[in-house]
């Protein structure tokens, strides 16, 4: 049986603003779940991937907040896996190594400034966490002798800080 491409767009909006499965749209519908696990991977293998419309939906629907707080989080992991692979690799020469490095620090740069835009309270999580690395830092450099009792005091202080603006 042949179906109107409106009904064809009506499991996919199920699917993506309702987050049903393919079964309750089946049932829903009344259409064979074959049918529409057909119409689903159609659709994929025409550009449109039913679940990345989802996800979008999903995380759009949450804010500005949560959408980049999960892109931070996912470039976090990213660059880390990177500076990672730049330290253990024994076949990159140090200048390719320093080119690699100044281009992935140029891109934290442009996703802190446009998480910091996207996301106020991250951008003072961030500024918190950079006052607290340099003075660190600072103690370590010029006043060691104290570095035990500062780490004693940060540490629950850093959490405080996080629960405050995170």
């Amino acid at each position: 049986m042949a179906y109107s491409p409106d009904k064809v767009a009506e499991a996919r909006a199920a699917f993506v603003y309702e987050a049903l499965n393919l079964k309750a749209i089946s049932r829903r519908y009344k259409i064979p779940i074959s049918t529409v696990t057909r119409w689903k991977s159609s659709a994929l293998k025409n550009g449109d991937d039913w679940d990345r419309a989802r996800a979008a939906a999903r995380m759009s629907s949450l804010g500005t907040e949560a959408v980049t707080a999960t892109v931070l989080e996912d470039f976090m992991l990213l660059f880390q896996s990177t500076m990672n692979d730049i330290k253990d690799s024994k076949d990159v020469k140090p200048l390719e190594k320093a080119e690699v490095l100044s281009r992935i620090s140029d891109a934290y740069s442009k996703t802190m400034n446009a998480v910091s835009k996207g996301n106020p309270k991250l951008d003072k999580l961030s500024f918190a966490a950079d006052i607290l690395r340099d003075l660190v830092q600072f103690i370590q450099t010029d006043y060691p002798q104290h570095a035990a009792a500062m780490e004693e005091v940060l540490l629950p202080f850093g959490e405080s800080i996080g629960r405050r603006y995170g």
